[in-house]
């Protein structure tokens, strides 16, 4: 799909007169460690970034080049976390949700219409969901990359410092065998997903 398409859903908006569209979006609702990150992004009516496209299609260099690029034009960016012991707390879908929620409330100009990435955010805004929509609007691709881009840089810094023995950095918090094998070596950290990792939990009490 080309980028012309991609502003598909953004131009059906524009007709309808909603000037700030918002693309909607979150990352790591599958890993096992650390928050759920989401992004909203307003970008200028008719804008078109090229290179855009849903962020786990692009490679970690191309990523960190669109969202400077992204953060550079955007009309507002915002961006929402929701911790692990909340994702127990309320499931990761509803997780999800709250963070796209914090997300949009961060802006500093509040959108008039919503494009989010197959979801429902509970505000009282004119929204849309789009199945497969960082691959099919700029909008939610844009918030993809941020989102994405946000949570990496958490992995390789911040948790990485944190937890410097799990592989954070490398692996970003998500099912790989070397993050599984830590967590039944080391035990899982205050940051894991205990709701995620009951069997591998399991697992390493059958080691003692």
């Amino acid at each position: 799909m080309s980028t012309i398409d991609l502003l598909l859903y953004e131009k059906e908006g524009w007709e309808q007169s909603y000037g700030r569209i918002a693309g909607v979006d979150e990352v790591g609702r599958g890993c096992l460690f650390g928050d759920v990150v989401a992004a909203a992004v307003i970008l200028p009516e008719g804008l078109i970034i090229e290179g855009v496209d849903d962020s786990k299609k692009l490679t970690a260099k191309k990523r960190d080049a669109l969202f400077e690029i992204i953060m550079e034009q955007a009309v507002a960016v915002g961006v929402g976390h929701v911790d692990s012991l909340v994702i127990d707390e309320i499931n990761i879908k509803q997780a999800s949700r709250l963070a796209m929620k914090k997300a949009v409330e961060a802006l500093n100009h509040t959108p008039d219409y919503m494009l989010i990435d197959a979801e429902k955010v509970d505000l009282p805004l004119p929204q849309r969901a789009i199945i497969k929509g960082d691959a099919n609007s700029q909008s939610i691709a844009a918030a993809s990359i941020v989102a994405k881009v946000t949570r990496d840089r958490l992995c390789e810094g911040l948790w990485e410092e944190l937890y410097p023995d799990y592989g954070i950095a490398i692996h970003k918090g998500y099912a790989t065998k070397l993050h599984r094998e830590q967590i039944t070596l080391l035990g899982p950290t205050p940051m894991h997903r205990r709701s995620f990792i009951g069997k591998i939990l399991a697992e390493q009490q059958t080691l003692f």
